[in-house]
C-alpha cells in the first residue's frame, strides 16, 4: 500500500489478494483507529506474484526489512549479535570473534547477548591453549616471517615457525572446542593440577597465573546456567503488551545451557491480537538472524506457525520445531520469559511517562499559561551580532516539546545596517512567513519546514520583539500567537508576555524548564551562525571602527578577552585594566559597544 507521496505504508501477502483488500473497505468489519487511518492514507495498491505461499513469506519479511512500512507490526530493535568462530578446516585453526555465521565449513558457538563476554571467552582461550590469531596461510607461510608478540607474551605457541606441531595444535584445538562445548572440569582440573606443580616447585609467580585463569575459567562457567538435560538448542520466546507496544522476551537456549536472553520492543501498529504480534515477531527476528535453533518454544500458537516452520526448516537445512508448553518445567520457562518481558514494559513506560511528562506535558502547560489548546509546534527567533556588525537571525522548532532539528533556519541580515535588532527581526519573520506562503500557493500542501506553520510563535524579549512580530504577521494576514521570553535583571528568564500582560511562571515547572531550553537553543544557534561568518578580517575591522583603538591596542583586547563578545561585554574597568589601554580608550571601546542597547531602548 502506497500513499499520496508514494511512501510504502503497508506490506501484506494473502492467498486471495482480492478478498483480503476488501475486508479493509467492508463498512461492516469492525475496524480499528489505527486501521481506519490506514486506509485513509492509501492512495494505490502495487502487488508481486509469487509461485507459493513460501516465497511470498519470504518475500513479505525482506520487503518489511527493507521498507520499514508504518502501519505494520515492526520489530523496533535491529540487533546482531556476536560468534565464536573456530576455523576448523584450517590445518592450523584460529579462534576468531564473528558477527555473521556464514555457511562455510567452519565451526560457530553461539550467538551471545554479550560483546564483552565473547572477547574475554576468546582471550581466555588464547592464553589457556595458545591459539593463533594472525592471518598466516599456513604451513605455506612457516619460516618465512619472525615470530608475533603474542609468541613473547606466551599467547601463542608459533605455529608459523613450526615450534608445534600439527598433531599437538590439534590436540589443543580439540580442548578449545570441548572447553566452549561447556565442558569446563578438564579444564579446571588441569589448571589446578599445574598450580599445586608450581606451588610445590617454589615457583610461586607461575601459581599465582594458574590461579588467575581457574578464576577466569569459573567466571565463564558461572554464566551459564543448565536449563534442561537434554543437550538441546532451543529459544524460548513470550511476550508482554499494551495498546501501543509489545516487549518480546527470548532467552537463549545452548547444548541445554541459557546462554544468554535479550528483549525486543515491538510496535504494534495495527496488529489485533497477540497471536499476529508472536507471528510477525517470529518472521522478522528469524529473518535477520543466521542461526536458528531446532526447537523454538512459544507462549501461544500463532497465525502461519506450520508455514514459517517450513520457511525456517528449509534456512536451518533440518527440522524446525515450534512447542507450545503447557505443563511442567518448559512451561514455567516460557512464563519466566513473559514475566521478563512485563517487567521490561513497564520499566520502559515509567520512563516514557517522564519523558512525555519532560516534553509533551511541558508544552500543555505553556498552552494552559496563555490559554491556548493543542500547542504542538513552537518556532523561536534570535538576532546576533557585535554592533550591526554581520547580523544574523536564527529560528529554532521545537515539537512536542523536543527540538526538531531538521526544520531549524538560519538568515543572514540583508537591509538592515547598523545594530537594529527589531529591524532584523522584523526581516527574518517577514522572510520566515513569505517564504512559507509562496511555497503554500504553489504546492498546495503543509509538509514542508516552511509551509508547515507554528501553534505558537516565542519571541527572545518583551514587549518589543513581541510587537514587531504581531506587526509582520498582521501585514501577512497570518493568525498565530505570539509570547516574549522576558528576562529579569540578571539576564534569567523570569515570565511570559503574551497579550500585554507578563505572565509569571512557576521556576521548578516543566515548562519553565523548556521555555528555558527553547531560548537558550535559539541563542546558541544564532551565535553559532554568526560565528561562522566571522573571519580574521572582518573581526579585525569591527575593532579598527573604534576611535584610539589600533592595531597594538586591538591585539592587547583579544589577547586578554579572546573575543569580541567577551570585550562587548566586560566592563568599563575591565577595559582600563588591559595592558595598553587608558581611561579614555577604554570608554571609546565601552561606548561603542552599548550604543546597541541605547538605541533599542
Amino acid at each position: 500500500m502506497h500513499d499520496k507521496y508514494d511512501e510504502i505504508i503497508y506490506v501484506g501477502k494473502a492467498i486471495s489478494l482480492k478478498n483480503r483488500v476488501r475486508q479493509y473497505f467492508q463498512s461492516s468489519r469492525n475496524k480499528t483507529a489505527k486501521i481506519e487511518k490506514m486506509v485513509s492514507r492509501i492512495a494505490r495498491f502495487e502487488y508481486i506474484i509469487t509461485d507459493s505461499e513460501l516465497e511470498a513469506l519470504v518475500l513479505e519479511c525482506n520487503l518489511i526489512k527493507e521498507h520499514r512500512p508504518k502501519y505494520n507490526t515492526m520489530l523496533k530493535d535491529d540487533k546482531s549479535y556476536p560468534y565464536i568462530k573456530v576455523t576448523v578446516e584450517e590445518e592450523f585453526p584460529r579462534v576468531l570473534f564473528s558477527r555473521t555465521m556464514k555457511k562455510d565449513k567452519s565451526r560457530y558457538f553461539g550467538p551471545y547477548t554479550s560483546a564483552g563476554a565473547v572477547s574475554d571467552t576468546i582471550d581466555l582461550i588464547h592464553k589457556l591453549w595458545k591459539i593463533r590469531t594472525c592471518n598466516r596461510s599456513l604451513p605455506k607461510d612457516i619460516g618465512k616471517e619472525r615470530p608475533c608478540l603474542n609468541y613473547h607474551i606466551k599467547q601463542c605457541s608459533a605455529p608459523c615457525q613450526g615450534y608445534i606441531s600439527k598433531e599437538e595444535y590439534a590436540n589443543s584445538i580439540a580442548q578449545a572446542l570441548e572447553f566452549l562445548n561447556g565442558n569446563h572440569k578438564p579444564v579446571l582440573s588441569m589448571l589446578e593440577e599445574k598450580m599445586m606443580e608450581a606451588s610445590d616447585e617454589m615457583e610461586f609467580e607461575k601459581a599465582i597465573e594458574y590461579r588467575e585463569l581457574i578464576n577466569s575459567v569459573k567466571q565463564v562457567a558461572q554464566k551459564q546456567k543448565i536449563t534442561s538435560q537434554s543437550m538441546e538448542d532451543r529459544d524460548i520466546i513470550a511476550m508482554a503488551r499494551d495498546n501501543e507496544d509489545a516487549v518480546v522476551q527470548v532467552f537463549f537456549v545452548r547444548d541445554g545451557k541459557i546462554i544468554g536472553r535479550e528483549h525486543f520492543h515491538v510496535s504494534v501498529a495495527t496488529a489485533e491480537d497477540d497471536k499476529q504480534i508472536i507471528g510477525s515477531f517470529v518472521k522478522q527476528f528469524y529473518a535477520g538472524t543466521p542461526f536458528i535453533p531446532k526447537e523454538v518454544w512459544v507462549q501461544q500458537e500463532f497465525r502461519e506457525m506450520r508455514l514459517i516452520q517450513e520457511w525456517l526448516t528449509k534456512r536451518r537445512g533440518q527440522a524446525v520445531k515450534f512447542v507450545v508448553p503447557k505443563k511442567g518445567q518448559k512451561n514455567r520457562l516460557v512464563e519466566l520469559a513473559a514475566k521478563n518481558a512485563a517487567l521490561v514494559l513497564s520499566q520502559d513506560k515509567e520512563k516514557i511517562k517522564r519523558e512525555e511528562l519532560r516534553t509533551i506535558g511541558a508544552m500543555n502547560q505553556i498552552g494552559e499559561w496563555l490559554g491556548l489548546e493543542h500547542v504542538k509546534r513552537i518556532e523561536a527567533f534570535d538576532i546576533s551580532n557585535i554592533s550591526g556588525f554581520e547580523s544574523v537571525g536564527s529560528m529554532v522548532v521545537y515539537e512536542n516539546g523536543q527540538p526538531k532539528r531538521n526544520d531549524y533556519r538560519k538568515f543572514k541580515i540583508k537591509t538592515v545596517q547598523g545594530p537594529n535588532d527589531y529591524a532584523s527581526m522584523e526581516e527574518v519573520l517577514t522572510r520566515r512567513f513569505e517564504h512559507g506562503l509562496e511555497e503554500l500557493r504553489e504546492t498546495g500542501e503543509d509538509f514542508g519546514s516552511f509551509t508547515r506553520f507554528p501553534d505558537l510563535i516565542m519571541m527572545d524579549g518583551g514587549r518589543g520583539q513581541v510587537n514587531v512580530a504581531l506587526k509582520v504577521l498582521n501585514e501577512l494576514r497570518l493568525n498565530i500567537p505570539v509570547c516574549g521570553m522576558v528576562k529579569d535583571d540578571n539576564h534569567r528568564t523570569r515570565g511570559l508576555y503574551y497579550n500585554n500582560v507578563e505572565i509569571p511562571i512557576d521556576r521548578y515547572s516543566e515548562g519553565f524548564k523548556l521555555i528555558t531550553r527553547i531560548q537558550d537553543e535559539a541563542h546558541r544557534f544564532a551565535i553559532e551562525y554568526h560565528r561562522s561568518l566571522r573571519s580574521k578580517g572582518q573581526v579585525k575591522s569591527v575593532l579598527d571602527d573604534i576611535e584610539g583603538i589600533g592595531p597594538a591596542r586591538r591585539k592587547a583586547l583579544m589577547r586578554r578577552f579572546k573575543s569580541l563578545e567577551a570585550v562587548r561585554d566586560a566592563s568599563l574597568e575591565e577595559l582600563t585594566s588591559t595592558e595598553g589601554m587608558n581611561k579614555r580608550a577604554a570608554e571609546s571601546v565601552y561606548n561603542f559597544f552599548h550604543k546597541k542597547e541605547e538605541q533599542n531602548g
